[in-house]
């Protein structure tokens, strides 16, 4: 009797451990391809939302952010669905997702700053895709905006990735927002030319390059007298997209049309100076003696001359009887 319960109970908890195996055995199949499937549908959401933006008239800055926050939103969606999958209460998992974010949020205090500093980027705008800046200690062409990161390429080709809260934190310098900008350069030049002719010069000069603007005028005018040289400022506006090209080809032109002129370009002078050196060294103050040595003179007399230079150049001469 005995041998036959414990049997039956066994058969039964048998039974109860087949049935749970096979559901939850289900539910983590289950719970698995949900996860693989929405993983796939996020990523290719972002790649669909990417390329559908391309056409539409939006923002550059704001189509990679619309593109990923697609793919999150479908991610979260199926970490919602797996933990469904085993059971889990949506009451229950809002209130552990609301712990769990609070404790994430100061463990990566530093890194939801960047997130913080993305938004207000995005929001207010300082920059766009494809304008040049300098943020972050660095200067380049933005290619992106993301919600971490602002990426950026140098003029040398170089890619930069800067964090948002760096950029956002420091004083952005934005080279291309305006239309126009402002070439200044001075240029020294001989006291000897005539300043109306080296105006008219430069001017003529400004006037022939296509790469300045009619409207604003360029200006030339004299900003400083030096001790050499007189310095002439040099003002003109351009294209902020041609500034790299512009730079070089106007300051190339205004030198070959000062050459042509012949408008004497102001350089360092140096004045000789000529110094009468002892012809021995030492003090020149402190007097330097010869006694050459002279024949007797006539009647049997001796004398002696002893001459030297004194300190003011004159000569003295002493003679004595034997």
């Amino acid at each position: 009797m005995q041998f036959s319960n414990a049997a039956m109970l066994a058969s039964n908890a048998l039974s109860t451990v087949n049935v749970l195996i096979v559901n939850e055995g289900l539910s983590v199949v289950a719970g698995f391809a949900i996860l693989v499937v929405g993983w796939i549908l996020a990523t290719w959401a972002k790649r669909w939302m990417a390329v559908a933006l391309e056409h539409v008239p939006l923002d550059l800055t704001l189509k990679p952010l619309l593109a990923s926050l697609a793919r999150y939103v479908i991610l979260i969606i199926t970490v919602v669905l797996v933990l469904g999958q085993f059971g889990v209460q949506t009451t229950s998992l809002i209130a552990v997702i609301g712990a769990a974010g609070l404790a994430i949020g100061l463990a990566l205090q530093g890194t939801l700053s960047n997130v913080a500093a993305g938004v207000m980027l995005l929001v207010l705008r300082p920059f766009r895709v494809g304008q040049f800046v300098q943020a972050g200690g660095v200067s380049g062409t933005v290619r992106e905006i993301g919600l971490f990161t602002t990426l950026l390429i140098t003029r040398d080709l170089i890619y930069i990735s800067v964090p948002n809260s760096a950029v956002w934190s420091g004083v952005i310098t934005n080279y291309t927002r305006e239309p126009l900008r402002r070439i200044n350069f001075t240029l020294p030049v001989d006291f000897v030319n005539d300043l109306d002719q080296v105006e008219k010069t430069i001017l003529d000069a400004l006037k022939a390059n296509a790469h300045v603007l009619k409207t604003p005028e360029p200006w030339v005018g004299v900003s400083e007298l030096q001790e050499y040289a007189v310095q002439m400022f040099v003002r003109c506006y351009i294209k902020s997209d041609d500034y790299w090209k512009a730079l070089p080809s106007i300051q190339k032109d205004v030198k070959t049309a000062l050459d042509k002129n012949n408008v004497l370009i102001a350089v360092a002078r140096q004045a000789p100076i000529i110094r009468t050196e002892p012809a021995m060294p030492g003090n020149t103050a402190r007097e330097e003696s010869a006694t050459p040595t002279h024949p007797p003179l006539e009647g049997g007399s001796k004398s002696s001359t002893r001459s030297g230079a004194t300190a003011n150049g004159r000569e003295e001469k002493i003679s004595g009887r034997g």
